[in-house]
């Protein structure tokens, strides 16, 4: 049975948060096995869980915060605006990218499409 919008929206949240806060690992947890990664869209797709560990894990160290802004859900897929903010001490970096997902029916993701470019990063002067 397929998850509900409620289920994805706790995932897609848990996502955000993972992303932000958590572990490469935290984040590979969401993910089905085979699942696959093009963050940003147009650089080559990661397939393995090495590749996506290797992609998440560059994130860990940095302190961070992340916030869902806008999600729509249809049927097993999730397109969702969210802000992850990266703070350096003298900066900080924004980074708002628009994420498309779809979802098996345990409720893990199967892929993920990030859509940015390096003309979205910004300072802030906050």
């Amino acid at each position: 049975m397929a998850p509900s919008a409620a289920d994805i929206r706790k995932i897609v949240e848990r996502y955000v948060a993972a992303v932000a806060t958590g572990t490469a690992d935290d984040v590979l947890s969401l993910y089905a096995e085979g699942a696959t990664v093009e963050d940003p869209v147009g650089t080559e797709p990661r397939t393995s869980v090495d590749s996506l560990r290797e992609f998440y894990s560059v994130l860990e160290p940095m302190k961070q915060t992340g916030e869902l802004l806008t999600l729509r859900i249809a049927g097993n897929s999730a397109a969702f605006h969210f802000s992850l903010v990266t703070d350096l001490g003298e900066q900080k970096f924004e980074i708002a990218p628009i994420d498309v997902m779809t979802f098996d029916d345990d409720g893990k993701i199967t892929s993920m499409k990030a859509y940015w470019g390096q003309d979205d990063m910004i300072t802030r002067a906050d």
